[in-house]
């Protein structure tokens, strides 16, 4: 199966939320990089469609834990929030976060690619990802605060600023941390160009 193939049918497992979802995914679909991005600058999955690929990973992952460790939890609020992540990796509407690296002139010469394939669109103000997916994904959709903890500390403590949500963290935010690192150490290891 595909990854559009996959997305696809995660899509269309969200029921209860289905016109705000839809209103959202238009969104992130036709205004945004999010199905273009790469998942990241130089690291997993950094190549074009690598965020789709990686949110897809992550959303699967985390229903697979979520059916074996807490079947309780909605089906819905882990897809929603592991398709959103990472949205502010596509960046603003028109402006996305990563841009494409030419390779140099040898490079070039020599039919090399970049040895560095993205690099952060500096003219964008600086939000953390989590801040940015937060900004983009509420105009279009309701999310509980349990949904809005697990995107926003989602990277755990891999980031200093996460320190503040240690031992108070809910079930939904340690599935997406766990799919999430999962996906990206297991599932995308050794993914960097291919």
């Amino acid at each position: 199966m595909t990854v559009k193939e996959r997305y696809e049918a995660l899509k269309s497992r969200i029921v209860k939320r289905k016109d705000e979802f839809t209103n959202l995914i238009n969104f992130m679909e036709n205004e945004t990089a999010y199905l273009t991005a790469p998942a990241s600058t130089r690291f997993h999955l950094c190549r074009r469609e690598g965020l789709l690929e990686h949110s897809v990973n992550v959303a699967e992952t985390m229903l697979r834990i979520k059916n074996a460790v807490a079947p309780q939890i909605d089906d819905e609020s882990c897809i929603i929030t592991a398709l959103i992540h990472d949205l502010g990796k596509a960046g603003m509407p028109g402006n996305p976060q990563y841009l494409e690296n030419e390779p140099t002139p040898k490079q070039k010469q020599y039919g090399f690619p970049a040895s560095i394939p993205f690099r952060m669109n500096e003219s964008l103000i600086y939000l953390s990802v989590p801040v940015r997916s937060l900004y983009l994904a509420i105009p279009h959709i309701s999310l509980s605060e349990e949904e809005v903890q697990a995107v926003m500390y989602h990277d755990g403590q891999y980031v200093d600023d996460n320190k503040s949500v240690a031992t108070k963290e809910t079930p939904l935010l340690l599935l997406l941390q766990y799919a999430d690192t999962w996906s990206t150490f297991v599932i995308e290891k050794d993914t960097k160009r291919k």
